[in-house]
């Protein structure tokens, strides 16, 4: 959803005080599979207990629950640690991975993307039977180009990202969604009949809902400038996504150009909430931050988001935010100092996953963590 790989902002790895004090005192560190929770934890961190690490190597972000929370899918690109699963993995591919396993150890994630192109935004259907996600690989089996940096910081939206369903053994691939330009970011209601998703087949970013088989597509935001990476309330009744509309000449000029040549410029984004019809939205956030990744918690009174507002100096460092509905009583919930994002609550909000560059080896190594949600 623009939300791992073109999304995705990574800062230098941090290394562990914890780690850094074993040292000292010249004993091994432990292993990042043998990590104990207390390791992977940071002070502040109040709301998450019994963090549990569940995968390990290369970039893996964007991991979203089965109804059921006994799955993930996500996506990962470089290098996983398990021989197993061969060679590095040159640009993003789905995997699913049981949230836990028969012997307690980690489980080994399994591919259910064609392994070409470049592949975003991966979803299960309720019904478990099928997982959403958009890719590249119709248009070209190998990964596009990166984005022209000479412009500053920017994120590609490529134009050759379709939307597909697939089964969760990763057979009887299916486009649900080929219309010319960007389309991905794709999510579906708890009770299947719903897909909300981002486009810009009208030369525009912005977010549009279908009927699960793929008809009846309907345009919502009609704003200039990015309105994207959409999820559900857990009733379907609301949506919650991230815009930047830009205001000045200048804004709109540079907005214009960098979008005509299949570019965004990330900066001023901020969470916002429409009804599923489009109507009555209104922004969540006004820090003049980076907010993205938002996620509704299934009391559908609060939105989980992360953000660099902590950070306003280099804007690299993300943290995990819950914020009301509203607007008010916002309050910071990871404090690990790099990257924290893409957080998803367990259908009865016991749980929180997220990706995290926390115990990594190498710089920019982001994992997927678990762990226990105390009110």
């Amino acid at each position: 959803m623009l939300r791992m790989n073109s999304k995705r902002v990574l800062g230098a790895l941090t290394i562990f005080a914890a780690a850094i004090a074993i040292l000292a005192r010249g004993q091994d560190a432990p292993s990042a599979k043998t990590a104990p929770a207390a390791l992977l934890a940071y002070p502040g961190e109040d709301h998450l207990k019994n963090i549990r690490q569940l995968t390990f190597g290369g970039q893996n972000a964007e991991a979203y629950f089965s109804i059921d929370d006994k799955f993930l899918t996500f996506q990962h690109q470089g290098q996983f640690r398990e021989p197993e699963l061969g060679s590095d993995v040159p640009c993003d591919q789905i995997y699913t991975i049981p949230v836990e396993s028969a012997d307690g150890k980690p489980a080994i994630p399994k591919l259910i993307s064609t392994g070409k192109g470049r592949t975003t935004c991966s979803y299960f259907f309720p019904s478990g039977g099928r997982i959403l996600f958009s890719s590249t690989h119709a248009a070209n089996p190998a990964c596009p180009p990166r984005p022209d940096y000479s412009h500053g910081y920017v994120w590609p939206i490529y134009d050759t990202y379709k939307i597909y369903t697939v089964k969760p053994d990763g057979s009887d691939l299916r486009v649900l969604q080929d219309a010319p330009g960007y389309n991905a970011e794709s999510t579906i209601t708890r009770d299947g009949k719903h897909i909300v998703f981002t486009s810009t087949r009208n030369g525009d970013l912005d977010i549009y809902t279908m009927n699960a088989d793929g008809t009846h597509v309907r345009q919502l935001t009609h704003e200039l400038g990015y309105d994207g990476g959409p999820f559900w309330s857990y009733d379907g009744k609301k949506i919650v996504y991230r815009a930047e509309h830009p205001k000045t000449p200048q804004e709109i000029a540079d907005y214009k150009d960098l979008l005509s040549r299949g570019l965004i410029r990330p900066g001023d984004l901020e969470i916002w909430v429409m009804d599923a019809d489009g109507s009555h939205k209104h922004q969540v956030t006004h820090n003049g931050a980076a907010n993205f990744g938002p996620y509704f918690h299934p009391d559908g009174k609060r939105i989980i988001f992360a953000s660099n507002l902590a950070d306003p100096k280099s804007g690299r460092a993300f943290d995990l935010y819950i914020i009301n509905v509203d607007g008010t009583n916002l309050q910071r919930i990871t404090t690990y100092p790099d990257f924290d994002a893409f957080p998803m609550f367990s259908s009865d909000g016991k749980e929180l996953v997220w990706a995290s560059n926390r115990n990594g080896q190498v710089p920019h190594e982001t994992n997927i963590f678990i762990a226990d949600w105390i009110e």
